[in-house]
């Protein structure tokens, strides 16, 4: 009884390299599976690291390639985490693989929530819009001071100051109209992505004076004609 006992000990055993070395190639088959979330397409790639070679799989998951016993097989989807295994052929010469894959944690850019304005707040900037004064010398001055006015005419550094309050003021101004649009698109008034602001608001050309003193309903009434042009430009584009 031991012995029959020992012989059964070492066939289990040595059954496994006695199958691995009569299998010149071993089919290897099996099928990749979403644990948590089971879905129809898969972009599934099977690689063999022992050999380097590599072919696709099907979209359900499944796979069917040959290799050799005890080489190393790895199973790349898109978005979930490599899977790897050792070929160990059966009776038959086949290796059958059921890989279960948990997905990659997805990371998420960082979204900044900008709050909306009231039309209150806006209608207040709007009025106070106003370029820096640089203090330039104008009209009867003049006669008083002719070389202050000649010295601001010629200057560079006075000509920079002024270039500067206007960039400055056109900046105000451009503040001012993005949050009239984001509050027009938040009440369906227009449906501008905010990507194409800085071409709208160049299509509109805006005076400052009518930004500064008109009403809500002529300012709506005003950009949202302007901005059906602007679509249908853009349209024919």
């Amino acid at each position: 009884m031991k012995n029959f006992n020992a012989i059964l000990l070492y066939a289990t055993l040595c059954l496994p390299s006695l199958i691995q070395a009569q299998c010149d190639k071993v089919l290897i088959r099996g099928r990749v599976i979403d644990s948590l979330r089971p879905q129809s397409f898969y972009n599934i790639m099977v690689v063999n690291r022992s050999s380097g070679k590599a072919s696709f799989g099907q979209p359900n998951g499944s796979f069917s390639v040959y290799g050799l016993a005890n080489e190393r097989i790895a199973l790349s989807v898109k978005q979930y985490p490599i899977y790897e295994f050792i070929v160990t052929p059966d009776s038959n010469c086949q290796c059958q693989v059921l890989a279960y894959i948990d997905r990659l944690p997805q990371e998420v850019a960082e979204v900044v929530v900008k709050p909306l304005k009231t039309l209150e707040q806006i209608k207040e900037e709007r009025a106070a819009l106003a370029m820096v004064d640089t203090r330039m010398v104008s009209g009867i001055n003049i006669l008083e001071s002719p070389i202050t006015a000649l010295y601001q005419a010629f200057s560079k550094k006075e000509q920079n100051k002024r270039w500067i309050a206007e960039q400055v003021y056109r900046d105000d101004q451009r503040k001012v109209v993005q949050e009239l649009l984001r509050l027009y698109v938040a009440y369906d008034i227009i449906d501008l992505p905010e990507a194409d602001f800085d071409a709208f608001l160049l299509f509109l050309n805006l005076d400052v004076d009518f930004l500064k003193t008109a009403s809500e309903l002529e300012l709506i009434t005003y950009i949202k004609d302007k901005y059906e042009h602007f679509k249908r430009f853009n349209a024919g584009e």
